[in-house]
């Protein structure tokens, strides 16, 4: 199966973080499927590391190396994401976020997030958040 990890999901699982579900671990460790981070969260880490609100061992330049170590897939935006995006209701207000759940409701992936806001982006959609 296809998912798509949010920002924290990510920093935590490199992390080797105990914040992380077992579920949520396991999923992102199985081999079978296919993890994607999404360029928003590359961008949202990229900024919060510049501002010196969030380190990350080694410096933003190891983010890649995790990527490909972890066997993971960058997932860029196109315009149908920004489509969903443009009609979200606003229950979060989060630029990041928001284009996240937007990617993974144009690609049809369950997204991994301990962020239960997205809950309320996905009631109606046949993607789910799981932790």
């Amino acid at each position: 199966m296809k998912y798509l990890i949010d920002s924290c999901t990510f920093l935590w699982f490199n992390e080797g973080s105990n914040k992380i579900s077992p579920l949520a671990h396991q999923l992102i460790r199985d081999p079978n499927n296919e993890i994607y981070i999404s360029i928003a969260s590359l961008w949202e880490i990229s900024i919060k590391t510049s501002l010196h609100k969030l380190e990350i061992a080694g410096g933003y330049n190891t983010v890649i190396e995790d990527i490909i170590t972890n066997n993971m897939d960058i997932l860029s935006i196109n315009f149908s994401h920004t489509l969903i995006q443009n009609k979200l209701p606003f229950y979060h207000r989060d630029p990041f976020d928001r284009m996240i759940v937007s990617q993974a409701i144009a690609e049809n992936m369950n997204l991994i997030s301990s962020d239960v806001i997205f809950d309320s982006y996905l009631a109606t959609s046949p993607v789910k958040r799981i932790w």
